[in-house]
């Protein structure tokens, strides 16, 4: 594709900016933001990928999935500002989920360990991470302050603060794992992944497409599984003192 053709597909952005503009729904100025962007950051990365690509140093590679860490929890930890030290759970929890795919990977050499494959692959796992983390802390805030009267009767009947928290915590993390395990039931049927549907438009074979595609829908799987059960554990113990009482959730503002 050349960059002409790319200008040309600008036109996919100037159509729901006139619909916006025609029905007044205001949302041109966050549309041509989130498309300037896009186009600035993706830029970008493709020129350090392709630095990083040609160095095969792996300083780089850390590098680069250093930052995708923090990226990540800078967007995630506004959705959990009630929650004492969030910003170090979710930095454990991305480095914990990026060390057990890898070691996995790796490990098992289902792919090689080279920086073509290790950051891409480390992309899908820490961005798709950092959404089930947005998602579980979403549902997690609002179940603990809905259920906060129940919560507290348990503790004062002498139910422990794992007995307390169990039905939010529980709630939230299957709420936080639909998204995923649905779209997984229809794929192929209402969609074709977009890692499958590039590599088809780039010439790879069908079949060879789809298993790797297979690959990637595995490890994002075991990624939204063990996001949501291992922040959940992190998090809950901060909502509670040293006398096993639930405290007040702090604002997040």
């Amino acid at each position: 594709m050349s960059y002409l053709t790319l200008t040309l597909a600008l036109i996919f952005v100037l159509i729901p900016i006139i619909l916006s503009k025609t029905l007044h729904l205001d949302l041109e100025k966050d549309t041509i933001i989130a498309t300037v962007r896009s186009i600035i950051q993706l830029l970008i990365v493709g020129y350090v990928l392709q630095f990083v690509f040609a160095s095969e140093e792996y300083i780089f590679i850390i590098l680069m999935i250093a930052l995708m860490i923090g990226a990540a929890t800078q967007n995630a930890r506004k959705k959990g500002a009630s929650i004492k030290g969030i910003t170090w759970k979710l930095i454990i929890t991305f480095i914990f989920i990026e060390i057990l795919t890898q070691a996995i990977l790796l490990g098992f050499q289902i792919t090689p360990p080279t920086a073509q494959y290790i950051i891409p692959i480390s992309g899908m796992v820490v961005g798709n991470s950092m959404v089930l983390a947005i998602l579980f802390l979403n549902r997690f805030t609002a179940e603990v302050e809905a259920r906060q009267d129940e919560t507290e009767l348990i503790l004062s009947l002498g139910g422990t603060p794992k007995q307390a928290i169990h039905t939010p915590l529980v709630t939230s993390i299957k709420a936080s794992t639909i998204p995923t395990i649905e779209s997984q039931k229809t794929i192929g049927l209402v969609q074709l992944p977009g890692m499958m549907s590039g590599q088809i438009i780039a010439g790879a074979d069908p079949v060879q497409a789809v298993q790797f595609q297979l690959l990637v829908l595995f490890l994002l799987l075991t990624t939204a599984i063990v996001t949501s059960i291992f922040l959940g554990f992190l998090s809950y113990p901060a909502l509670f003192n040293d006398k096993m009482q639930m405290m007040k959730i702090r604002d997040k503002k």
